[in-house]
């Protein structure tokens, strides 16, 4: 995934994905593990949980992006995630709609803001190609939340399914993001630079 590090204040940016990485797999493992319970309500609160903490995640994980327009993405992607999250906790009994019309319009924004920040960034920065395959995987959510037929367990059931590949991939950056900044650190105190 990551053969080197670009900055050295972006060393310590695998602790983000791997905080998103956490996120996604709570999520996945509380959809699988309550399968009787799969309502519309259960889906915006387990939404609004995972929107609030992924989006804090991202947005202050910005900070560990170099400055320009990838960090002000980022922002900008971690506040459409808290609000999703916060409008979901906050609305979690209207029902079947408000979940599939909150998922979708949150992965749509959020998988095009990380895909175009992934494009920009593939060349220059290893964590890159994480956020265009990242976010190409939650376009595709929303695409998918789009053309399901309206069912809460269906919906549901797609979205763990999103959140166990997403958790894997994002725990699986971090690792290799977390290697290559220590492999980094390593050639950096060998030649004293």
């Amino acid at each position: 995934m990551a053969a080197a590090v670009p900055a050295p204040k972006s060393n310590r940016y695998w602790v983000v994905p791997a905080a998103r990485a956490f996120a996604a797999l709570v999520l996945a493992a509380v959809i699988t593990f309550t399968r009787d319970s799969h309502t519309a309500q259960f889906g915006l609160i387990v939404f609004g949980a995972f929107g609030v903490v992924d989006g804090l995640a991202t947005g202050v994980g910005a900070s560990l992006v170099p400055r320009g327009v990838t960090r002000i993405l980022f922002v900008v992607q971690g506040a459409i995630g808290v609000l999703a999250g916060v409008l979901a906790l906050a609305l979690n009994s209207s029902g079947l709609g408000l979940f599939l019309y909150l998922v979708t319009v949150w992965a749509a924004l959020t998988g095009v803001l990380e895909l175009y920040s992934g494009f920009r960034s593939r060349s220059k920065d290893p964590a890159g190609r994480d956020w265009l395959i990242t976010g190409g995987i939650t376009a595709v959510l929303a695409l998918t939340f789009v053309l399901i037929p309206s069912d809460a367990v269906l919906a549901i059931g797609l979205l763990g399914a999103w959140a166990v590949i997403v958790g894997v991939f994002q725990g699986i950056g971090a690792a290799s993001l977390r290697t290559a900044s220590r492999v980094e650190a390593a050639d950096r105190g060998a030649t004293g630079a």
